[in-house]
């Protein structure tokens, strides 16, 4: 079952149900990357047990470099 959320203020449906499951279906395994959802930081520990539900808004930020 795909689940409806909105990524990066796109929509779309994943068949992750947690944080964690959905960065490595969206090709971020091993990217260093910022995450959000519902506007609520989540840091990296605590990827595997966030769970992701219908609805939810994601954020996934990747560091910038320059200057």
């Amino acid at each position: 079952m795909k689940i409806d959320v909105n990524i990066n203020g796109a929509p779309q449906k994943l068949a992750a149900s947690n944080l964690f499951d959905a960065l490595t279906e969206l090709g971020f395994a091993d990217a260093a990357v910022a995450t959000a959802l519902n506007e609520e930081f989540v840091p990296a520990t605590q990827r595997r047990t966030c769970t992701l539900s219908n609805g939810d808004r994601l954020e996934i930020l990747a560091p910038m470099q320059g200057g």
